[in-house]
């Protein structure tokens, strides 16, 4: 079986810096046209002009030959400037802003602590048409951590839709039946991306066969209802939910530690893991809108020109890649993936 489709986007990466961001941008390249990058650097981006040189050190990493276009965003703060978004409103390069709530996962000690203080912040950015992505979890530690989503939309995030109806939102990496609901319920103003994790595993792949730090992640994987839910809204046709895969790199021994860093690293085979998900659901048909047009026409961008080709045939995941003598370890490594993906 063979599927063409136009040259999916990545609505939501990390690349990180150095040389790891060299290796991983290459496996996203290879098969993606544009990616959303994630801001959350040690040092994060939080000024137009970080943004634009962290560009310049993408487009640098890239080969000779290869056409990709990293698309950027600021880091929110309590304390980010509203100069910033005209800045945003004049560049070319940045397209976003992105909300972490402090704490909530990896870099994100520079975010807010408190959402309303940023409000006037976020009027600006509705003014001007600005996408706010939002990583939406609490992180009270009186909240049980797979409740973390369902508490955001009923304590935040139905505020802020209500308090700026024309703002566009990215609700990042849903996981839950309750986030899909929430989007499906609201206006075209409100999207989401889903990662091929959220769609293929429950959280009884943290501990199958014992603790499993590759299959950590956050939001963390949920329950197998929630799942399905995720699986549902992704193969629906409906044009508020597109890809993003949070492909998010650790080194091995970084994810194996007692910090076992959250975080899954998909970007080489992120493709696959989509096609087998809509595969799975007798879904194909819908795979092209999921992947290919929706996260443009959200953005106001035009459709990538090139084709991909997705041909079912097993073969064997990587087990490892080495970078300045560490393992990156990939999702399903070693193991079996169902569909190869090429550029047409």
């Amino acid at each position: 079986m063979e599927l063409e489709i136009t040259q999916p986007d990545d609505w939501h990466l990390h690349l990180r810096d150095g040389e790891l961001m060299k290796t991983v941008l290459a496996h996203t390249a290879q098969t993606f046209g544009r990616a959303i990058i994630m801001p959350n650097l040690k040092t994060p981006i939080t000024t137009v002009k970080q943004a634009q040189h962290y560009y310049q050190q993408i487009k640098a990493a890239l080969a000779s030959d290869t056409i990709f276009e990293p698309l950027m965003t600021l880091y929110l703060t309590e304390s980010s400037n509203a100069k910033e978004l005209t800045a945003i409103a004049k560049s070319t390069e940045v397209k976003a802003v992105k909300y972490y709530p402090a704490g909530a996962t990896t870099n994100s000690d520079s975010g807010v602590r408190n959402l309303e203080k940023v409000y006037p912040f976020i009027e600006q950015m509705e003014k001007l048409d600005i996408p706010l992505l939002v990583h939406g979890e609490v992180v009270d530690s009186d909240i049980d951590v797979f409740d973390r989503e369902k508490v955001f939309i009923d304590k935040h995030l139905i505020k802020l839709v209500t308090q700026f109806p024309s703002l566009r939102i990215v609700f990042e990496h849903i996981t839950t039946q309750d986030a899909a609901q929430f989007v499906k319920s609201s206006s075209s103003k409100i999207a989401a991306t889903i990662t091929p994790q959220h769609m293929l595993m429950n959280r009884n792949e943290l501990f199958r066969d014992g603790i499993n730090p590759h299959h950590y992640c956050l939001p963390i994987l949920k329950r197998e209802k929630h799942r399905q839910a995720i699986v549902e809204a992704a193969c629906s046709g409906n044009r508020s939910f597109f890809l993003g895969t949070d492909s998010a790199p650790h080194f091995k021994l970084s994810k194996e530690s007692s910090c076992g860093c959250a975080g899954i690293y998909s970007a080489p085979i992120a493709m696959a893991l989509y096609a087998e998900a809509f595969d799975n659901q007798n879904s194909l048909d819908k795979l092209e809108a999921f992947a290919s047009l929706n996260g443009a026409n959200f953005y106001g961008l035009e459709l990538n020109e090139k084709k991909i080709r997705l041909v079912k045939q097993d073969f064997q995941v990587e087990k490892s890649y080495l970078i300045e003598k560490q393992d990156l370890i990939p999702l399903r490594a070693g193991k079996t993936c169902h569909w190869r993906t090429e550029l047409v």
